[in-house]
C-alpha cells in the first residue's frame, strides 16, 4: 500500500507518494494531462538538468544563491544528467501551461534530491526550494525553449551520423556498379541509358544536400533566451546572470550558445523550430522518394523490372507462398510519412502563439523530437537491412538496354529526328529492338554502332 506525504501549493494540499522526488505540481499534472501515455523525452530531461546546473552556478556567482545551495543543486542535476532518477519525471509529454509542469517536475526533483543529500525530509524544502532556489531567475518561458534547443542538438548528432553512414553505403554501391548501364526512365517511360553508379551517386548527393540543410537549420538552436524570464524583460534576474548561463551551458554540453539580442522576440517566437522541422521534412521527402525508386527497380521478380535484388527479410504474404516484399523500403516510407505529418503539427503550433508567449511548445517538441528519432532509426534500418545487401541484376539490366529504344536518341543528331522517329515506329510495330532495325536496314553496321556508342552495348 502506497504511503503519502502532504505537500501544499497555491491551490491547496496535495497527496504525494512518500518517497517520490517529485512534488505537488507534478502530481497535479499527472491528474490533469492524459494525452499521449508517454512521458517527456529522456534527452529533454537531461537537457533541462544541464540548464538548471548552469543556472545554479550563474546564480551563485551573481550572489543569488549560497555556495551550499548551488553545489547541492548542481550535484542533483549531475545525477540526472548521468541517467539517474528518470522514473521521477512522470508528466505526459503533451500538456497545457507551456511546459510549466515539465519545468516544475524538474524543479521539485532537484529540490527533493538536494534535501536527501542534506539529510532533510522530502517535501519540506527547508534549504532548497523548487521555485525560490532551483528556479531562481528563471521562468518556464526561457527554461523550456532552451532545454528544447539543447535536446534537438543532442538528438541531431545521431541523425547526422546515421545520414552520413547511409551516404557512405550508397557511394559504395555507386562505386561497385559504376560502369553497369541501365535504361533511364522519364515519365515512367523508357528514356536514355544511365549507369547504376550514377543512380546510386545521385541518391548520395541528395542526402548530402539534406545534411547541409539540417545543419544550417540547427545553427538557430544555438541562440537561447535564458534570462528572459516571463516575457523577455529580464524581470527577477541579476546583471551578469544571463551571460553566465549561456557560458556554462556551453561548457557543460560542448555546444556554442549565445544569448538572444532581443529577448522578447526570443521568448514569444519559435519559428526556429519550424525551420528545423522543415529541413527534416525535406529530408523525409527525399528519403521516401529514393525508396520509391528502389521498390520500382526491385519490382517483380518475374514480371516487374527486376533490375535490383534487395535483401529478403520476411515472407511477403500470408496467402501467396514464396512471395517476398520490400518491407525495409516500405517501413522507411512510412517513417517519412509520419515526419511529414509532424511538420504540419509543428507549423500549426508555431502559428498559434499569441501575444508575448507561445504556449504550444509541448506538442511541438513531442513531434519534433519524434521526427528526429524516426529519421535516425529509418536511416539505420534502411542502410543495414536494405542498402548494404542490395545487388544489381546486371544481365537483366543489359537485356533492357538492348531491347530499348534508348539508342534512338543517341543516333538522332546523325540521322535526323524525323528519320529516327520513323525507324522507332517501325521497330515498335515489328516488336524488334531498335538496334536490329538500324542494322537490318543497312543504316549502320553493328561494328560501327559499337564503336560510336559503346555504352549502348554493355558487356555486363
Amino acid at each position: 500500500m502506497t504511503e503519502y506525504r502532504i505537500e501544499s501549493d497555491s491551490l491547496g494540499e496535495v497527496k504525494v507518494p512518500k518517497e517520490a522526488l517529485y512534488g505537488a505540481q507534478t502530481v497535479r499534472a499527472q491528474h490533469n494531462f492524459h494525452i499521449t501515455g508517454q512521458t517527456v523525452h529522456p534527452a529533454m530531461i537531461q537537457s533541462l538538468a544541464y540548464v538548471k546546473k548552469a543556472s545554479a552556478l550563474a546564480n551563485y556567482e551573481v550572489g543569488e544563491l549560497t555556495e551550499e545551495v548551488a553545489k547541492v543543486i548542481m550535484q542533483a542535476a549531475d545525477e540526472i544528467i548521468a541517467g539517474d532518477h528518470l522514473e521521477e519525471f512522470a508528466t505526459d509529454a503533451i500538456q497545457g501551461g507551456a511546459g510549466t509542469s515539465i519545468n516544475m517536475n524538474m524543479n521539485e526533483v532537484l529540490a527533493n534530491r538536494a534535501a536527501q543529500l542534506l539529510d532533510e525530509p522530502l517535501g519540506t524544502y527547508q534549504t532548497v526550494h523548487p521555485n525560490d532556489h532551483v528556479n531562481r531567475a528563471q521562468s518556464t518561458n526561457d527554461v523550456i525553449p532552451t532545454g528544447g534547443k539543447l535536446t534537438i542538438l543532442f538528438l541531431s548528432e545521431a541523425l547526422i551520423d546515421a545520414m552520413e553512414q547511409l551516404v557512405i553505403s550508397l557511394e559504395a554501391k555507386a562505386e561497385e556498379y559504376r560502369d553497369v548501364t541501365k535504361v533511364g526512365r522519364t515519365h515512367l517511360q523508357d528514356a536514355v541509358i544511365i549507369t547504376f553508379g550514377q543512380v546510386f551517386q545521385s541518391f548520395a548527393t541528395m542526402i548530402r544536400r539534406d545534411i547541409r540543410r539540417i545543419q544550417h537549420a540547427l545553427e538557430e538552436m544555438h541562440t537561447i533566451n535564458m534570462g528572459a524570464t516571463a516575457v523577455g524583460t529580464e524581470i527577477n534576474t541579476t546583471p551578469g546572470y544571463k551571460e553566465r548561463v549561456a557560458k556554462y551551458l556551453a561548457e557543460y554540453t560542448g555546444f556554442d550558445f549565445e544569448t538572444a539580442e532581443d529577448l522578447v522576440d526570443g521568448t514569444k517566437h519559435i519559428d526556429g523550430f519550424v525551420y528545423v522541422s522543415s529541413a527534416l521534412k525535406s529530408f523525409a521527402a527525399s528519403l521516401s522518394r529514393m525508396c520509391n525508386d528502389m521498390r520500382l527497380m526491385a519490382s517483380g521478380p518475374k514480371v516487374g523490372l527486376n533490375e535490383i535484388t534487395i535483401p529478403q527479410k520476411q515472407p511477403g504474404s500470408s496467402i501467396m507462398p514464396g512471395k517476398v516484399n520490400p518491407v525495409i523500403f516500405e517501413v522507411t516510407n512510412q517513417a517519412c510519412f509520419h515526419v511529414i505529418g509532424n511538420d504540419l503539427t509543428i507549423t500549426l503550433a508555431s502559428e498559434a502563439g499569441q501575444m508575448e508567449l507561445n504556449v504550444f511548445e509541448p506538442v511541438l517538441f513531442y513531434n519534433l523530437f519524434q521526427s528526429i528519432d524516426y529519421l535516425t532509426n529509418a536511416c539505420t534500418t534502411l542502410r543495414v537491412n536494405g542498402i548494404e545487401g542490395l545487388t544489381v541484376n546486371e544481365h537483366q539490366a543489359s537485356e533492357y538496354v538492348r531491347q530499348s529504344f534508348a539508342l534512338a536518341t543517341a543516333v538522332s543528331p546523325q540521322l535526323g529526328y524525323s528519320k529516327v522517329s520513323s525507324l522507332t515506329k517501325q521497330a515498335m510495330k515489328e516488336n524488334r529492338p531498335f538496334v536490329d532495325v538500324l542494322i537490318d536496314e543497312g543504316i549502320m553496321t553493328e561494328a560501327e554502332l559499337k564503336e560510336a556508342f559503346p555504352a549502348y552495348f554493355p558487356t555486363n
